[in-house]
């Protein structure tokens, strides 16, 4: 039986591997407030604070995704000596991630970015950081925490740069190469325009617009997929994975693949990448391929940003994310024939096998259920045809169907097994097979494949006619017969 991504996403944590998350660590404060008035003193607004909160940003909120999420996680970066630095690694504690590769520099503050809200709209924000260079003192530091860690034989790196100065090329180059060797995959969420430090790694996470300045072009070239592909290719990546806000995530592999967005609205963007880059992290840590991870990704991403502020996703929050959808995408497996016929050509392009049946499928019982999972096994999608009432009651008689048209559909469309489900009104659905032109076109075994109709019609254009068998004693006929007893 196929593990979806919700079974997986609640196995999280059942693991004692850990992820190891370096970069740039910082607090970010939150001064929210109301607005009514503009001050005498400056044509600037006044805020009356109302609330401010703290909270782990940086690589400290992609550690904190993580640990939400349910992975242990260890955490190493560089705090200054002072009142910053403590609450920080207090809210990191919080979390139950790891703190021991925490460093402390005498040579820098604390990053700590404050922002100043009226309302849900940001006003003003005051940052705190140093901009000199990490000194060899300080790099030795680093990397004989990351030693320390690697000797722990973390599932996965991050390095989370925010080109705060801790991951220089040699720190970066270090890092990459004694993953390498210990098979432990890195990934990285990169900033600046060279990317040559994070040569290598398994795959980058980058933004559109970062894309572009590392492609040397402009986020409006319509070739920054090929030549993000070229990107990908010269810096020896496994994959690259495009975040591109409202337009989704974009993820080249050995191909292209394209995930629409998941948000239902958004009010902050702050710490969607970093959500990203810890969701795609888990993912890969519980088996999932880079593309079934990112589309875990994407969904985390699209709950993050409906909420104000940095704020990590939660394992719960996901799951109730991936039950809306999958509630969704339920009702809109049930299609009319224009919606049906986009989905089939878009099946057809990615070379996937289209099986079709057809009936009634009154009262569902265990024998269709069995029915379909076989059909489903014979290519890649399942497409139902299903009489509407009118069509039932000419085939089975005056009392029937027993159950309406629109509720037989919405449970049909609740299978797994089933990727689309059509009504037709026709005596058969021949009309709709050619239409679809399927693989395969499946029927039980109770009928022969001269009987089969549509059957003639698909082997002429290559296709195959699949006769499943079938549950013996399982029928609505002897249900309803049971029922009437």
């Amino acid at each position: 039986m196929q593990v979806t991504l919700l079974q997986h996403v609640k196995q999280f944590g059942q693991t004692t591997q850990h992820a190891l998350v370096i970069g740039d660590v910082m607090l970010d404060r939150y001064l929210i407030g109301d607005v009514s008035r503009i001050s005498p003193e400056a044509p600037v607004p006044i805020v009356l604070l109302k609330k401010q909160s703290e909270c782990a940003g940086g690589a400290s909120n992609v550690a904190a995704n993580l640990a939400l999420l349910g992975i242990k996680t260890h955490i190493l970066g560089c705090i200054g000596k002072d009142a910053e630095g403590q609450s920080l690694t207090q809210l990191i504690k919080a979390s139950n991630i790891d703190t021991k590769g925490l460093v402390t520099s005498s040579h820098r503050p604390t990053i700590a970015k404050t922002r100043i809200l009226g309302g849900h709209q940001q006003m003003m924000r005051l940052d705190q950081e140093s901009h000199a260079s990490f000194n060899q003192e300080e790099s030795a530091l680093v990397l004989s925490a990351f030693n320390a860690a690697l000797a722990l034989q973390p599932a996965i790196v991050i390095l989370s740069d925010y080109a705060k100065g801790l991951l220089t090329t040699e720190v970066c180059q270090t890092i990459i190469q004694a993953c390498r060797q210990a098979k432990i995959p890195v990934l990285v969420d990169p900033k600046g325009h060279d990317y040559s430090k994070y040569q290598g790694a398994t795959a980058l996470t980058p933004n559109k617009k970062e894309t572009a300045e590392a492609c040397h072009t402009s986020v409006n070239d319509a070739a920054l997929i090929e030549k993000a592909q070229q990107l990908k290719a010269s810096l020896g990546l496994q994959f690259l994975a495009v975040t591109r806000s409202e337009e989704g995530i974009t993820l080249l592999d050995d191909a292209t693949h394209h995930l629409q967005a998941a948000a239902q609205q958004v009010f902050d963007v702050s710490g969607a990448g970093d959500t990203v880059i810890a969701t795609l992290a888990a993912g890969l840590m519980h088996g999932l391929s880079p593309l079934d991870s990112l589309a875990l990704a994407n969904v985390a991403a699209g709950v993050v940003v409906g909420k104000v502020g940095t704020v990590p996703i939660s394992k719960n929050d996901l799951i109730h994310a991936l039950e809306d959808q999958r509630s969704n995408e339920q009702a809109h497996k049930v299609c009319d024939l224009p919606a049906l016929l986009a989905k089939v050509a878009a099946w057809k392009q990615a070379k996937q096998k289209i099986v079709f049946t057809n009936g009634c499928f009154d009262l569902l019982h265990a024998g269709h259920v069995t029915y379909l999972e076989a059909a489903k096994k014979r290519g890649d999608k399942l497409i139902l045809g299903l009489n509407t009432d009118r069509s039932v009651s000419a085939l089975k008689g005056p009392t029937r169907p027993v159950v309406n048209e629109q509720d037989r559909a919405r449970v049909l469309a609740a299978l797994a097994s089933v990727d689309a489900v059509i009504l037709f009104d026709e005596d058969t659905p021949l009309k709709l097979i050619n239409a679809i032109q399927p693989n395969i076109i499946a029927k039980g075994s109770d009928y022969t494949a001269d009987q089969v109709v549509g059957g003639k019609e698909v082997l002429s254009w290559g296709g195959e006619i699949a006769l499943i068998d079938l549950v013996e004693g399982r029928s609505t006929s002897n249900l309803i017969k049971k029922m009437n007893s």
